[in-house]
């Protein structure tokens, strides 16, 4: 076990090249499939709150049997967190996405996101190297060249680019304010928190904004959507998320939400083989940028 803070940092930074951010990025991409996937079938606020109640049903039995221990003194934060972290970013990005919002402009909004952690990490005490910011400027230039190709703003409202933003802002905002005052927790416990929380706020938007009623009569029961809600259970809300809090926790801020600049070319990359989206030499291009402005925000100093 490391003894040193030197030494403490070396391992943290050793294990982020681990599987576990690999694989978290991995499902955090395939959130723009899963929209692509369910949003035909149903209303997004709709979509969220059976997600979100979906989570709860596969999480509250377990918490229960397994008596997972109980946060005390840390439930307001990890509840503000989630609804910072799952309900104002999935709004966001899900209604924009309804309203028109191209995949790949959404994702190069909401690709800011390193940028302006690394503004606000004095904030939480954290220090961004001047080598992190250069890594943090090729990120997300790695970023545009990837989704320049689909970026179409003709016919595109001012209401959804809003909705990208306040999602990117509230991400941001979250991941910094669990960072801060609840980085560790038990997950199960933490997660049935978040997404109780966040079931709160969505149930009574989907009421007003989509007229949802006990039936979940907008809603299609294909098994296209069935399988996207289930994947956005499992594979994204309690795989991803879990992922996502592991990294927060053994992490610098700056660190994990760097690796949201390899979302949008993952999510090139699965559009391509599962659409057929064009994914030409610039995409491939911009993936190696990114994949560079990554290495230089984690790479550990000399």
């Amino acid at each position: 076990m490391p003894d040193t803070p030197h030494a403490a940092q070396t391992a943290r930074q050793a294990s982020f090249w681990s599987p576990l951010p690999l694989f978290f990025v991995l499902l955090w991409s395939s959130g723009f499939i899963v929209a692509k996937f369910g949003l035909p079938y149903a209303p997004p606020l709709t979509f969220l709150l059976l997600r979100f109640l979906g989570v709860l049903a596969f999480l509250v039995p377990a918490v229960l049997v397994l008596r997972a221990p109980w946060p005390h003194g840390k439930i307001g934060h990890i509840a503000l967190a989630g609804l910072l972290v799952q309900a104002g970013y999935l709004i966001g990005v899900w209604c924009a996405i309804k309203q028109g919002m191209p995949a790949g402009l959404s994702a190069l909004i909401v690709g800011m996101q390193p940028i302006l952690t690394a503004f606000a990490a004095p904030l939480i005490g954290e220090k961004v190297l001047p080598r992190q910011w250069l890594g943090l400027l090729f990120g997300l230039g790695g970023v545009g060249l990837v989704v320049a190709a689909k970026i179409q703003l003709v016919g595109l409202s001012a209401n959804a680019i809003l909705l990208c933003v306040l999602a990117l802002l509230s991400i941001t905002a979250g991941t910094l304010y669990q960072k801060h005052h609840c980085p560790q927790f038990d997950l199960r416990v933490g997660t049935v928190i978040q997404f109780a929380a966040s079931s709160l706020v969505v149930l009574p938007l989907a009421m007003y904004f989509e007229g949802l009623g006990p039936d979940f009569a907008a809603v299609q029961w294909t098994p296209r959507f069935v399988g996207a809600l289930l994947w956005s259970v499992l594979g994204l809300s309690i795989g991803a998320i879990f992922l996502l809090f592991a990294l927060i926790r053994r992490n610098d801020a700056t660190h994990v939400t760097s690796l949201m600049y390899l979302t949008p070319p993952t999510t090139a990359i699965m559009a391509w083989l599962m659409f057929g989206e064009a994914f030409n030499a610039l995409g491939m291009a911009g993936m190696a940028l990114a994949v560079t402005g990554v290495i230089f925000v984690v790479k550990k100093s000399k």
